[in-house]
């Protein structure tokens, strides 16, 4: 089964085709989005892995909004791993366990409820390493190869310390300075009310997706991106994308049942320390042009899943 990001990004796609016929207009967020953000406040050292950083901050704030987050996703990961032939499954396991993350049945690990507050005494650079780790963990479930990916340094007899050690001092440094200002900037403003962190969606048996945070209601998309080119002066300007805005809208409508009660969507840009949240009706009126029934582009959307995106991976795949 692919995934929503990728038939996004792909313009033949039913996926990609149906949301921009429906909800074509992106410049206003994207301009809005743009202008409030401001400059980057904490941007990589050079050499810092974008992608891996972009995760690693990702768990970092679930784990700081959720009380009682699932670690499930850094699992996978592991059995991606070990189908893969990396050596690092043992490692990965043995820091699931340390976490509380997983519990033994039959010999088969399962992901169980972490609780951060027991690790409350451990310093900024542990929980960087610990988030560092858990972004390579996640690695192998989504990457084509793992030739280049830092696991491939661990033996399968390498404690738990050599996986923390893969982060260098310059990720941690960028990772805690993100941290900060999450801790200033995004947490004040999440909404009370039930956390679901790396939360799936009715539509997700239809086409993989999981989204990164619903706090009481909101529907959260972090971003670490750097923004666009530096300027003259060297800062940079936020960017936010017409597959980001697809994204949001994507995760909204794969919600067939109303299970989260979304109220509202957000971005955060974790290195401009910028949160915006749009009233769901204005989100989906100003992207369509139009006042928008919920329940009826779901229902239209679920159709597209079902119906309109196998026939086209069967077609893609007689062709081939």
């Amino acid at each position: 089964m692919s995934n929503l990001t990728t038939e996004i990004r792909d313009p033949r796609s039913p996926v990609a085709l149906w949301l921009r016929e429906h909800f074509p207009h992106h410049v206003l967020f994207q301009r809005e989005f743009r202008e409030a953000a401001g400059h980057a406040r904490q941007l990589p050292a050079p050499g810092v892995a974008a992608s891996t950083q972009g995760t690693a901050i990702d768990w970092w704030i679930r784990l700081l909004a959720d009380p009682s987050p699932s670690l499930g996703l850094a699992l996978s990961g592991v059995a991606a791993a070990q189908r893969h032939g990396l050596p690092s499954v043992q490692t990965g396991l043995r820091l699931l366990a340390g976490l509380g993350a997983v519990r033994m049945t039959d010999g088969q690990a399962e992901p169980v409820a972490m609780d951060p507050a027991r690790f409350a005494d451990r310093s900024e650079e542990w929980w960087a390493r610990v988030c560092y780790a858990l972004a390579l963990l996640v690695e192998p479930l989504r990457a084509y190869s793992v030739e280049g990916s830092r696991l491939n340094r661990l033996t399968p007899d390498s404690p738990v310390r050599e996986l923390l050690a893969l982060a260098t001092a310059d990720e941690v440094a960028d990772l805690i300075g993100m941290r900060e200002l999450a801790r200033e900037r995004l947490l004040p403003g999440l909404p009370g009310g039930e956390i679901f962190s790396g939360p799936t969606f009715d539509g997700s048996f239809d086409l993989r997706a999981d989204a990164d945070l619903i706090a009481g209601g909101l529907l959260l998309d972090i971003k670490a991106s750097q923004g666009g080119k530096p300027r003259k002066d060297g800062t940079r300007a936020a960017s936010l994308g017409r597959d980001d805005l697809d994204q949001l809208l994507g995760y909204t409508l794969m919600d067939y049942t109303d299970r989260y009660r979304l109220h509202s969507v957000g971005v955060y840009a974790t290195r401009f320390g910028h949160l915006a949240v749009w009233p769901l009706d204005t989100f989906l009126a100003g992207l369509a042009g139009r006042p928008v029934d919920l329940a009826v582009a779901r229902a239209s959307f679920a159709r597209v899943l079902r119906e309109d995106l196998p026939a086209h991976w069967q077609a893609s795949h007689a062709a081939a």
